[in-house]
């Protein structure tokens, strides 16, 4: 499946070619020697000039709101701790999406769950967008039946016991049997809409910890939550409750999001204060 950002551009390079392709024609009539090039000179000129200036100021916003979006990828250096820039760009445009939606309170935080990576590896990141600092990067668990070392399934459905993909935003604290836990709002109709009926939550638990790779080789699993380490979860908890963004990756040849839509996050952003 291509990304929505390859697809949309590939549409405007489309449309700028199919604009040179009527305008041609007359172009070549301009350096006529005639009366009646004289005569359209001017109206069929505007009129190149004003497509050419519409295809041009697109373009020129697209590369504007593109190179934006590579900016902070590598002023949060995350690269080197893993994230890849295609997660990000997903995880950006939801955020934008959201902020679009005010479905998003004040804090301009962003966490990202890749459950493309092994459970031996830190694969959360707490972004604040604002500074543009990493404000925590570990360990996360997944779904007993979501697989073993990496996550290939995934499901929205009561005591499936897997992971749900998709975007999410942060909800209420309560006191649930994994102690301090923060419910999730899924907001992709189909895929983990059900966060909340599941009690898919942020909790601590023990089995997320080097110690538990070190003897097990893997992380251990949740039944469905994305479980922290028990020295991190509560400050975790602390920073991203209060209505944030959540969007949790995986391998997944069908999920999809109306929150991915690139044309969206772009007038979010551009018709913001050009900041994210």
């Amino acid at each position: 499946m291509e990304k929505p950002n390859v697809v949309r551009r590939q549409r405007v390079k489309r449309r700028a070619r199919r604009m040179m392709r009527r305008v041609l024609p007359f172009v070549a009539s301009l350096f006529m020697a005639t009366p009646l090039a004289s005569s359209i000179n001017k109206s069929v000129a505007g009129g190149v000039r004003t497509e050419a200036r519409a295809v041009s100021a697109k373009q020129m916003q697209v590369a504007f709101y593109e190179q934006n979006l590579q900016n902070l990828y590598h002023d949060l250096n995350v690269e080197q701790q893993g994230l890849h820039y295609d997660v990000f760009e997903k995880a950006m445009t939801g955020y934008l999406n959201l902020k679009q939606d005010n479905k998003l309170g004040d804090k301009q935080l962003l966490t990202v769950v890749d459950f493309s990576l092994p459970s031996t590896e830190k694969r959360l990141w707490v972004l604040n967008l604002a500074t543009k600092q990493v404000l925590f990067h570990t360990l996360v668990a997944h779904g007993h039946n979501s697989g073993e070392n990496v996550a290939t399934n995934f499901s929205n459905e009561n005591e499936s016991n897997m992971s749900s993909l998709g975007f999410y935003v942060t909800d209420s604290e309560y006191m649930g049997k994994h102690g301090r836990s923060l419910k999730l709002n899924g907001l992709d109709l189909g895929y983990n809409d059900n966060a909340l009926m599941r009690s898919v939550v942020m909790h601590g638990a023990d089995y997320v910890s080097e110690d538990f790779i070190r003897q097990n080789g893997r992380l251990g699993r949740s039944l469905g939550c994305p479980a922290l380490p028990m020295d991190q979860y509560a400050q975790i908890i602390d920073t991203v409750n209060g209505g944030t963004c959540l969007f949790i990756n995986g391998q997944s040849p069908t999920y999809s999001s109306h929150y991915l839509n690139t044309e969206v996050a772009m007038n979010a952003y551009l018709g913001g204060t050009q900041s994210i």
